[in-house]
C-alpha cells in the first residue's frame, strides 16, 4: 500500500509539474510575441522608447542585486546544514516570525535577491511565516536600507526608524496572518520541495558528494547560475509589464489626489506597486515628493509597500508560491501597509 501511495504521488507531483511547465511556456510565448508586435508596430512612437528605457534601466538595476540573491541561496544550499536552520527556526513555533523578520539586520539582502534565498530556506525546513516575514521584512529592516534612507532625508532619524519599525510590523503580521490561513504544502509550489530532493539525490547521497571547499564552492555557484536563470526570466516578463504601465498611465492621474492624506497613501502605494524601485534607492524618489505637499505618511507607504510587492515581485513570486497565495499575500500586504500608514 505505502508502495502505491509513493507512486501516485510521484505521479501526481509529475502531472502538476508538467502542467506549470505547459503554462509557463505558453506565458513565456506570449510574452515574446507580445514584445515582438510593440516592436515591428509602435517603434517608431516616441513612446515606445520611453518604455525601452524604463524596461532597460528596471532590468540592468535588478540583475545585479538577483545575481547577489542566487549567490547567497547557493551558499546556503551547500553550506548551511539543514539541522543547523531548524534549530534556530523550528517549525511550528509562532516566534519564529519575528525572528524572520529581522533576519535582514544581519544578512541585508534587497528585493531584487531575495525570492532566490528564500526559496532556499523554504527548502532547508524554514516555517512559512518566517519565511514570509523574511520575504516581506528583508529588503527594508536592514542596514543598508537604514543608511539610504538616512542620505535621501538629511539624517532624519525619526523617518528611519518610523520605516524600518514600519516595515518590520507589516512583515510580523503578514507573517503571522499566512501561518494562520495556509500551510507550507498549501502556499508553495511543489517542484520547489521536489527540487530539493533531487539535488540531495544527486549531490549529497551520491557518490560524487563534494568534499572539499572548492568543490563545495562550484557546487554553490552552480545552484546560484540555476537559480538565476529560473527565476530571471520572471523578472524580465515583470519589469516589461511593469515598463508598459508606467508609459501608458499618466503621472498626472497621481498628483491630483496626492493633497488627501488617505487618497494620497492609495495613491503611493499604487505607485511603489507600479515602479519597480530597488529598496535601496526608492528613499531618494519618496524624499522627492516632500516639495508637492506630500504627507509624510503617504513617503512612508511608497518606501514600506515597493520592497514588498510591486510589479516584479509579483512575477517572481511565482517561482516559490501558488496563485493563492500570491493573491492573499498580496492583499494582505496591500492592506496591512495602508493601515499601519493611516495610523501613522
Amino acid at each position: 500500500m505505502s508502495g502505491h501511495s509513493h507512486e501516485s504521488a510521484v505521479d501526481h507531483l509529475d502531472h502538476s509539474q508538467q502542467t506549470s511547465g505547459r503554462w509557463a511556456l505558453f506565458s513565456q510565448l506570449l510574452f515574446v510575441l507580445l514584445a515582438l508586435g510593440l516592436l515591428v508596430f509602435f517603434h517608431r512612437q516616441a513612446q515606445f522608447q520611453t518604455l525601452g528605457i524604463i524596461f532597460v534601466s528596471i532590468v540592468l538595476e535588478a540583475l545585479p542585486f538577483m545575481l547577489f540573491g542566487t549567490l547567497v541561496g547557493g551558499f546556503i544550499e551547500v553550506f548551511i546544514p539543514r539541522e543547523i536552520i531548524t534549530r534556530w527556526l523550528p517549525e511550528g513555533r509562532w516566534w519564529t516570525v519575528f525572528l524572520g523578520a529581522g533576519i535582514g539586520l544581519a544578512f541585508p539582502v534587497c528585493e531584487c535577491a531575495i525570492v532566490p534565498v528564500v526559496r532556499r530556506l523554504l527548502q532547508k525546513g524554514v516555517p512559512l511565516g518566517a519565511a514570509v516575514a523574511f520575504l516581506l521584512g528583508g529588503p527594508i529592516v536592514n542596514p543598508l536600507v537604514a543608511a539610504s534612507t538616512a542620505v535621501a532625508y538629511f539624517a532624519d532619524w525619526s523617518i528611519v526608524l518610523q520605516r524600518l519599525v514600519g516595515g518590520y510590523t507589516v512583515a510580523v503580521a503578514v507573517g503571522l496572518l499566512v501561518n494562520l490561513v495556509f500551510t507550507k504544502t498549501a502556499a508553495i509550489r511543489e517542484d520547489v520541495f521536489s527540487d530539493e530532493a533531487r539535488l540531495a539525490e544527486n549531490t549529497i547521497s551520491g557518490p560524487g558528494h563534494p568534499a572539499g571547499a572548492g568543490d563545495k564552492i562550484g557546487l554553490a555557484v552552480s545552484h546560484a547560475a540555476r537559480d538565476f536563470f529560473d527565476i530571471g526570466r520572471f523578472l524580465i516578463i515583470g519589469a516589461f509589464i511593469a515598463a508598459v504601465l508606467q508609459t501608458l498611465i499618466p503621472r498626472q492621474l497621481f498628483s491630483s489626489v496626492l493633497g488627501t492624506p488617505a487618497l494620497s497613501i492609495l495613491a503611493m502605494m499604487i505607485m511603489a506597486v507600479l515602479l519597480n524601485l530597488c529598496s535601496e534607492a526608492d528613499a531618494f524618489v519618496a524624499a522627492s515628493f516632500r516639495s508637492s505637499l506630500v504627507p509624510l505618511s503617504a513617503q512612508l507607504a511608497f518606501m514600506i509597500l515597493g520592497p514588498m510587492l510591486d510589479i516584479k515581485l509579483i512575477a517572481m513570486y511565482h517561482k516559490v508560491f501558488r496563485r493563492r497565495a500570491i493573491a492573499a499575500l498580496a492583499v494582505l500586504t496591500f492592506a496591512a501597509v495602508f493601515l499601519i500608514t493611516v495610523f501613522i
